[in-house]
């Protein structure tokens, strides 16, 4: 397995995130934060990034009753240099009983929440091993990752890992660029429970009073998606998929607590058909050859583990936004904590696509609106993550900018882009086989959708994702002839670090009689002019009636000024520096256009509205406009 070697060091800061009047969003956002959350001081560990792990085999020993684990973690690797030892990761209260290789006792020592094993001989570069460690303890559970509960009387125990818990219950490399080819899963409970694991169960043996249930995944998969839980799970059988030959059904196996069994069944009747609707449109499940499903545990959102979401309620905003997490943040996982964004901020913008699909379009503004009122709540923040940011968790578990704000810049890539090119670059990024079942960071997702849009996109990076605040709108519309209005733009920005936010702008002029004509503008300066075509009288004007951008205290008016045919020819962008266009009225035919100097000297004749001036010299110049409405002079000045 290819593995980029990228260390992070993790000062993890107090439990805190942004308000959102959705409860059960900011639970979602607590769970996804969750061990990252406390002040752990936790580092990608520099002693583990001379291997690249390819397997595990785990067999846990647990009881829900019991906070405690005992294990048999047989890990097999590929050395990417000479190695005369190995390091995992693994919280110092696990105690480690024996480690062995090719049935030999290795010496090891246990140093702070690492596990250092001895090999007889050197493990050259290239070479793959397999160490088996058996190990016991009761794991420290500072932020949920390894839980013990009781629902309706009955023990129940789940695990968190996100980002450096898996280490709290078994010894393993938590690197966040370092997936595991394949895992198999066997957990070992009192016969009276069933347990739950990532991938498909193979069996499941009772012997006496306990049973082993055995599971396997043969995806690629990260430590900290890996999971398991146990208590009286009552299973719920459904079916997914889109039923064709290329594309046949699959399992969602659901593991519900028996006294909600009805209430959750009835929730999670939605399931397949907001799977069905991410496969039309970001392409087939990533791990359709073995399962989806759900458990229900006690944390305080969901949590998106491989093949089986951890779940503390069946919302349909939270069953959708964990589901597309498969696809982003498992499938593709993000390379750095700068990135998050590419894990929380495209999931939630599927949970949005949800909304628009299964309600309606009111449905869907109210939903953007909601985010936006979010976003604008502080006039400042990045979605993208400083060097800095990436050391607190509060930061890169942010409500406001990595959930809202990230949803947000990934609708106005689809407004700016359009739907086809939009769609088709989440699915080409997707299927990349550079990134699938890997890891990815922004530009090559960016470097996707410029390819499917077939321009830049550098500006729209900078402004919105890389740079702070948003923009402020100043609106003006008037009537400009018969069956035309000019409507004019101007824009301040919350914060210093973007000049000026360019995107187009839909704007719905309004009739006396509730006559709508809504257009779009490309604005790409300031104090812009636009003559547009409308049928009916303007008696009013509404800013982005459908919340494409993210912007606050926009004003709008209609202008009382009349039309002058000599103010409906008008000049962008002037100053001009490589071009200058002439803007007017449909109803206007141009003839001719000349380009004169200071002197009177004719420089250049030309015959359409896009005037080529990078050849001229810097000062005034003047323009004679020769239309069907008349001749017309206007001058402006050359950069």
């Amino acid at each position: 397995m290819k593995k980029t070697t990228q260390i992070f060091f993790v000062l993890m800061t107090s439990f805190c995130f942004s308000q959102s009047t959705d409860s059960e969003f900011n639970g979602m956002v607590e769970s996804e934060m969750k061990s990252a959350s406390t002040i752990m001081n936790v580092q990608v560990n520099p002693n583990t990034q001379n291997y690249d792990v390819t397997y595990h085999e785990l067999r846990f020993t647990i009881n829900p009753a019991v906070s405690s684990i005992s294990g048999i973690v047989k890990t097999t690797f590929t050395a990417l240099s000479n190695m005369n030892s190995i390091a995992f990761d693994m919280a110092s209260a696990l105690t480690v009983s024996s480690v062995t290789m090719n049935s030999a006792n290795l010496t090891f020592s246990e140093t702070p929440n690492q596990l250092n094993i001895n090999f007889p001989a050197t493990v050259t570069t290239g070479t793959s091993a397999t160490v088996i460690i058996t190990y016991s303890g009761i794991p420290p559970n500072t932020e949920g990752e390894f839980s013990k509960s009781t629902h309706a009387g009955t023990p129940v125990l789940w695990t968190l890992s996100e980002p450096f818990g898996a280490r709290s219950w078994w010894p393993c490399k938590q690197d966040l660029n370092d997936k595991v080819n394949s895992i198999d899963v066997y957990v070992t409970a009192p016969s009276q429970y069933n347990s739950v694991a990532n991938g498909l169960q193979q069996s499941r043996v009772v012997a006496g009073a306990s049973a082993t249930t055995h599971f396997k995944h043969l995806y690629p998969i990260p430590a900290y998606l890996i999971a398991i839980a146990v208590t009286n799970y009552e299973i719920f059988n459904q079916q997914a998929g889109l039923g064709t030959v290329a594309s046949p059904y699959f399992p969602i196996v659901n593991y519900l607590y028996p006294e909600e069994s009805a209430s959750s069944q009835a929730s999670l009747s939605v399931t397949p058909a907001i799977m069905n609707f991410f496969e039309t449109k970001i392409g087939p499940y990533p791990f359709r050859n073995e399962k989806y499903g759900h458990a229900r545990a006690g944390l305080g959102g969901g949590m998106e583990h491989t093949t089986v979401s951890f779940m503390n309620s069946w919302s349909r905003s939270l069953i959708a936004h964990e589901l597309a997490h498969q696809w982003f943040g498992d499938k593709i996982t993000c390379g750095s904590w700068k990135d998050i964004w590419l894990n929380e901020g495209l999931t939630e913008y599927m949970a949005g696509l949800v909304v628009e699909e299964f309600d309606n379009a009111a449905s869907f503004v109210s939903w953007k609106n909601s985010k936006i009122n979010n976003i604008t709540s502080s006039p400042t923040g990045a979605t993208y993550l400083t060097d800095l940011e990436a050391l607190n968790s509060s930061r890169i578990f942010s409500g406001r900018l990595t959930y809202n704000k990230g949803s947000m810049i990934t609708h106005m890539l689809r407004w700016k882009m359009g739907d086809v090119a939009f769609f088709n670059a989440l699915n080409t990024y997707l299927a990349d086989p550079a990134l699938a079942y890997g890891y990815a960071v922004t530009s090559n997702f960016k470097s996707h959708l410029e390819t499917a849009y077939g321009a830049s996109l550098t500006e729209f990076f900078n402004d919105w994702l890389y740079n702070q605040g948003y923009p402020t709108y100043d609106i003006v519309a008037q009537n400009w002839g018969a069956g035309q209005a000019k409507i004019i733009v101007n824009q301040t920005q919350s914060d210093a670090s973007v000049s000026f936010f360019e995107m187009p702008l839909q704007i719905r002029l309004l009739g006396s009689s509730g006559q709508t004509h809504d257009v779009v503008v490309n604005n790409t300066t300031n104090a812009q002019e636009f003559i547009v075509s409308v049928p009916f009288v303007v008696t009013g004007v509404t800013f982005d009636p459908n919340k494409h951008i993210i912007s606050n205290d926009n004003t709008e008016t209609l202008g009382n000024e009349t039309f002058d045919s000599d103010k409906a020819v008008s000049l962008f962008p002037v100053p001009a520096e490589n071009e200058l266009n002439i803007q007017f009225p449909s109803s206007f035919t141009l003839y001719k256009v000349e380009v004169f100097n200071n002197l009177g000297q004719l420089l250049a004749t030309d015959y359409k509205n896009t005037i080529n001036t990078s050849q001229l010299s810097s000062g005034v110049h003047f323009l004679k406009i020769e239309t069907s409405e008349g001749v017309f002079h206007k001058n402006f000045i050359k950069k």
